[in-house]
């Protein structure tokens, strides 16, 4: 987790803007796992732009100092040092990808990612391993790990960790982590569209979710009957439709933020989120000379995207009848809080839990360190009383 002092010292202004770091902003996604916040404002007080030409150099280059330093830790028999070390690098390929893989030069620090990623991981015990999910003929690599002593006869509950629109299974071993402290397996997945999941970004792709609970489900070290859902983000929106869809292997599930679900925003609010959206609309993150890495948008298509992503409009939301927390900050600018407000008015009566932060942005990140363990021990409290 980065330096707290400065931490607590930024302001709250959610935004996209990769130019200024300040909560509820940007660099929300990296906080808790960048431990040298200065570090992080001088190289953003440097950049020239976002085209990958401007952007991928500096960040790459941070993931390489600190790889070579792991890489000579690791060499002199320091596990640990060497872990955290790899952990920074594999961070600072992360911001370098972001949001994907969008050009050869961003696939190469995708492989970056993965490499630092992996061989921080060469110390954990029990180990991490990399699985595959099977869904319709297509393989989704994941990660997966069981607490020690977890076999067929003493199968450990277990979470499906969930992960977003830009940021990858390898940024979220953090999950995995809290998981195995609180005795749960866990399956880290990526996002349908992103990484190593060769599903499209569509409703319909809840499928592949599916697939890594049977996944979960069916492993020796795992107790079936005790499975749950953690998400962040899009991630949020995706532990939503999953719990929705498969209510009889879903026990409960965690959101941090998620949209939509089947809030209707007023035309002040929907105007304003058009107007953050094509805020972050402005800013290339691809070669030289492409168009917007995310699409501009308009009141009307928000409306055709509402029809076909809304649970209500899918219709799940009276499905989702496992217990359910949900997480955000009442600031939010890409997940409205009116989302957590419609949960809380539709569906079953009993259940449904709520943490909002009145001070923070999109998903609450401010106050990481706070909600994200406690989240894993609700899924331990919630799957063992589901048996």
């Amino acid at each position: 987790m980065g330096d707290s002092t400065l931490l607590d010292s930024l302001p709250l202004a959610p935004s996209e803007d990769p130019f200024v770091v300040e909560h509820g902003g940007f660099y929300r996604r990296w906080f808790y796992m960048i431990d040298d916040i200065q570090l992080l404002k001088d190289t953003v007080a440097s950049l020239e732009g976002t085209t990958d030409d401007l952007w991928v150099p500096p960040w790459r280059g941070l993931g390489r100092k600190f790889e070579t330093e792991a890489e000579a830790l690791a060499a002199r028999g320091d596990g640990a040092g060497a872990r955290a070390k790899f952990l920074q690098a594999k961070t600072f390929y992360s911001i370098a990808r972001f949001p994907r893989s969008l050009t050869p030069l961003k696939e190469e620090v995708d492989r970056d990612c993965i490499r630092a990623y992996l061989r921080a991981s060469e110390v954990l015990d029990p180990p991490l391993e990399r699985v595959s999910a099977e869904c319709e003929g297509k393989s989704i690599v994941s990660h997966f790990r069981a607490p020690a002593g977890a076999g067929p006869d003493s199968p450990a509950p277990a979470v499906l960790i969930m992960c977003g629109g830009d940021m990858f299974k390898e940024d979220r071993g953090w999950a995995g982590e809290m998981a195995m402290d609180n005795g749960l397996a866990s399956l880290v997945m990526d996002g349908p569209g992103t990484g190593e999941n060769p599903f499209p970004h569509e409703p319909e792709s809840v499928k592949a979710w599916m697939a890594a609970i049977d996944y979960l489900a069916a492993r020796p070290e795992v107790d079936e009957r005790r499975i749950g859902a953690f998400g962040i983000s899009r991630g949020g929106h995706s532990v939503m439709l999953l719990a929705g869809s498969y209510p009889e292997r879903v026990r409960c599930a965690v959101a941090s933020a998620g949209h939509p679900y089947g809030y209707r925003m007023s035309e002040e609010e929907l105007n304003h989120f058009v107007e953050m959206r094509n805020r972050r609309a402005a800013f290339v993150f691809g070669a030289p000379g492409d168009g917007p890495s995310f699409p501009p948008t308009t009141a009307g298509k928000e409306e055709e995207a509402f029809k076909r992503w809304a649970l209500s409009e899918i219709g799940v939301v009276d499905k989702i009848v496992c217990p359910l927390l949900m997480i955000n900050g009442k600031q939010d600018h890409l997940s409205p809080i009116g989302n957590i407000y419609y949960m809380l008015e539709h569906g079953p009566v009993l259940g449904r839990e709520v943490r909002i932060y009145p001070d923070d942005g999109h998903c609450a990140f401010k106050y990481f360190a706070e909600w994200a363990p406690e989240s894993f021990k609700w899924i331990r409290e919630k799957v063992d009383r589901a048996v």
